[in-house]
């Protein structure tokens, strides 16, 4: 498509980042219609009632309306037949991470599409946030010499449901692969090799489910540069994201600001009188909306996809390579994984 006029996009999965979706996409000046559709059609119809949006009684409904692209935010094991299918049907994509439960899925989707034109963007929105974009310029520029260490951490302050963790990937692949993607991005290089740990003092559901509720990562890109990835499911001071790029010249630093729940307890640091942010949905509002917004922009032609498939691979393989070596207890180089 690469006229301008106003769109109609479908919306399969009207959960709490759906439902968020549908409401910012409706608020749009170039989409005309957002027609959403779920498995729990009563669930369709209370958002679409909610936000004064169409309602589709199923998934062949929503394909069956006049829709000029599709946004999924169903649960994992949907998204390859629904990718595909959308894709058939000439239909861009936008997915929420990940592509499929598995190495194998995402490369039967790839593998499908990889000849076709039709455009599917992931769902990454760290890539469209600007305190990363900013990094990401910094670096590009230079400014901050040659990098030795990047930091990044996902520390959650409380547990996902605990009938998820069973079936969210574990740890790595569920909650660290966004720092996966966002270091490669930001760089610029791939990570060729890791080695990953992890343990478990909370709810016993991890052990339960073979996961662990806090693991470290340190990952060795293809210049030498180090990265280490914290992540947590009990950060109970809050929702603390944050990457800090240090170079031989300078640093730039992603999610330190008046809200970072942080506590100092040097004599005269003076404390923040803003609240920690409780989850992502909150701390990333914004790059979610420019993210969006970039969907629509590929859906009418006007601009490149700007997170592939391919790239959602790469930190998928990433996150297979540190649960690898978490099990194992050993280095894994990413060659490993790959299929």
């Amino acid at each position: 498509m690469t006229s301008h006029k106003a769109v109609t996009l479908g919306l399969a999965g009207t959960g709490r980042i759906g439902t968020s979706h549908a409401e910012t996409l409706k608020n749009f000046p170039n989409v005309a219609n957002v027609v959403v559709a779920d498995a729990d059609p009563g669930r369709a119809r209370a958002a679409a009632d909610k936000l004064g949006l169409e309602f589709a009684p199923d998934l062949d409904a929503l394909f069956a309306a006049d829709i000029d692209g599709l946004v999924i935010t169903t649960a994992t094991d949907s998204h390859p037949e629904l990718i595909t299918r959308a894709v058939d049907a000439g239909l861009p994509v936008f997915c929420e991470k990940p592509v499929a439960a598995d190495i194998e899925g995402t490369l039967a989707v790839l593998d499908h599409v990889q000849n076709s034109t039709v455009p599917v963007q992931i769902g990454f929105q760290r890539r469209f946030d600007a305190g990363y974009r900013a990094a990401r310029a910094a670096i590009a520029s230079g400014s901050l010499g040659w990098l030795h260490t990047l930091r990044a951490t996902t520390l959650d302050p409380t547990p996902p449901p605990a009938d998820y963790i069973p079936r969210s990937g574990g740890i790595f692949r569920d909650c660290g692969v966004h720092d996966f993607d966002i270091i490669r991005w930001l760089t610029g290089r791939e990570i060729v090799s890791v080695y990953a740990t992890g343990t478990n003092q909370g709810d016993p559901v991890f052990t339960e489910s073979g996961d662990v509720d806090t693991a470290a990562a340190l990952l060795r890109l293809d210049n030498d540069t180090l990265a280490t990835v914290s992540l947590t499911r009990y950060n109970g001071a809050g929702y603390d994201v944050r990457l800090e790029a240090l170079g031989s010249l300078s640093n730039a630093i992603v999610g330190l600001d008046d809200r970072s729940p942080l506590t100092s307890v040097e004599p005269d640091y003076i404390p923040s009188t803003f609240p920690p942010y409780p989850g992502f949905m909150e701390r990333f509002r914004r790059a979610y909306t420019e993210e969006l917004a970039a969907f629509v922009s590929v859906v009418t032609g006007t601009l490149k996809n700007p997170c592939s498939p391919t790239d959602a691979l790469e930190a998928f393989y990433v996150a297979e390579a540190c649960e690898l070596s978490r099990r194992e207890d050993r280095p894994v180089d990413v060659a490993e994984v790959r299929r």
